[in-house]
């Protein structure tokens, strides 16, 4: 996930910058269109003009993110696609700043500010994992095993699962 976001982010800016003159919609109009547009701050258009900082902090935030990641045992798919969301995003923004100066945006839906892949990345890596934490408890998991496989070593038939539920 981290290369697949950080590839469709840098593609995607790519063909905004070599399409779109800076301030350029397609369409000119409508709910939905494309504005190349450049960023200078943080989501949402924060902290404008703080370039050098928020390379530096988002940095930071990518080796506390890995360093989370890695501390975790065999994660579960949702954590490892969040993570890898997470990660590729930061970087992808972290590749304009230090390459072109600021973060190439063009995602501009209705009155949302106007953003990119990789601020979409992160955000739906940030849902996933408070997905995960909040709904996907270590017993309802997907990846952890039935508590009878744990205390047997083997696992049910569907039989003896639907047996075991009625009793």
């Amino acid at each position: 996930m981290l290369v697949l976001a950080i590839f469709f982010d840098q593609l995607t800016k790519w063909f905004v910058i070599e399409n779109l003159a800076r301030g350029e919609s397609w369409p000119d109009a409508g709910f939905f269109r494309f504005t190349h547009a450049w960023n200078t701050g943080t989501a949402f258009s924060l902290f404008q003009d703080q370039g050098g900082i928020l390379t530096w902090v988002s940095l930071g935030a990518v080796v506390v993110l890995a360093f989370i990641y890695r501390s975790i045992d065999n994660p579960p798919w949702v954590l490892r696609i969040a993570f890898g969301l997470q990660l590729g995003g930061a970087i992808g923004n972290i590749i304009d700043r230090v390459r072109i100066g600021h973060v190439t945006d063009f995602i501009d839906v209705g009155p949302w500010p106007i953003f990119n892949i990789a601020d979409s990345s992160i955000v739906i890596g940030i849902g996933l994992m408070i997905f995960y934490f909040w709904f996907l408890d270590e017993k309802g998991s997907l990846d952890s095993p039935a508590p009878d496989f744990e205390k047997t070593g083997q696992p049910l038939s569907s039989a003896e699962s639907k047996i075991d539920a009625a009793e």
